[in-house]
């Protein structure tokens, strides 16, 4: 199991600097990883604090570190047309030598990040877009001419250059909340898998039923991530070496250490330089 820092892009961390010097300081203290949230408006506790923008952030942290995994946790990919996500992940994963994770899901309304800028708010419609925009994103990241006609994509002849620097491409995990359907079986046709619940962390159980579903779907036999995260430092020290164990043994490849987005930052900087857990 790998270890990364997770926090938000608004209220403590909406300050991109701010978070470019935690991201070092992750890397520095031995994290396997260091991921954002993507959000257009914070939560309703923190509407009049500041947002900083998820990839213009992870682009100055790429710059500023060598070695951590990074990404976001999720992108909602209905926001945002799928050749210029494309364009930014290719040279992200290029600028970090790649290290690139794109995570991938529907989003929400829960904040009005639809509705508040005019758009519909439709659990189904999101669903469909995210399906085509994936099958763009990659396309497009092959590097050959790329011809598509969606019901709400279109491409005609489009080929972009460079490719990303990983391969066979850039890993994609998929967002769902579990217990659920349709985000895991399209979970199984990609590369991992970060599931949310609705009344709490995830337990080690629930894992082992979500990755049964998932293997039933799954089509190849490629490698396959499966992320959880949650705050292991809330719990007592004690506690923790057998839990994590318990996630590693139901599949967990990633462990995120998560913040509340108004943690107060020195304590945040304290955990992280601790290190991750033993």
């Amino acid at each position: 199991m790998q270890f990364a820092v997770y926090v938000p892009n608004f209220d403590t961390f909406g300050d991109a600097q701010t978070v470019v010097e935690l991201a070092q300081l992750a890397e520095a203290a031995g994290w396997a990883g260091f991921f954002l949230w993507d959000h257009l408006l914070p939560d309703a506790d923190s509407r009049e604090g500041p947002v900083a923008d998820t990839w213009l952030t992870l682009t100055a942290i790429a710059r500023a570190t060598q070695r951590i995994r990074l990404g976001a946790l999720v992108t909602a990919f209905p926001r945002r047309r799928p050749w210029k996500l494309a364009r930014e992940s290719v040279t992200l994963d290029q600028l970090s030598q790649g290290r690139l994770v794109v995570g991938a899901g529907i989003g929400g309304d829960w904040w009005r990040e639809y509705s508040a800028v005019g758009e519909a708010a439709d659990p189904r419609l999101h669903g469909e877009k995210l399906d085509e925009g994936l099958e763009v994103l990659t396309r497009l990241w092959t590097g050959e001419l790329v011809s598509y006609q969606g019901r709400h994509y279109t491409l005609d002849q489009a080929r972009f250059l460079p490719t990303p620097y990983q391969t066979p491409r850039i890993p994609i995990w998929i967002a769902g909340v579990w217990p659920g359907t349709r985000p895991f079986r399209r979970a199984a046709r990609w590369d991992g898998v970060f599931p949310t619940g609705r009344y709490g962390d995830l337990t080690p159980q629930h894992i082992h039923e979500m990755m049964a579903y998932i293997e039933t779907y799954r089509t190849t036999a490629g490698s396959f991530d499966v992320v959880v995260n949650g705050r292991l430092h809330e719990k007592a020290t004690a506690e923790t070496a057998g839990l994590l164990q318990q996630y590693a043994d139901a599949g967990v490849t990633w462990w995120l250490e998560s913040f509340w987005p108004d943690t107060p930052l020195s304590k945040v900087e304290s955990l992280v330089r601790q290190g991750p857990p033993h």
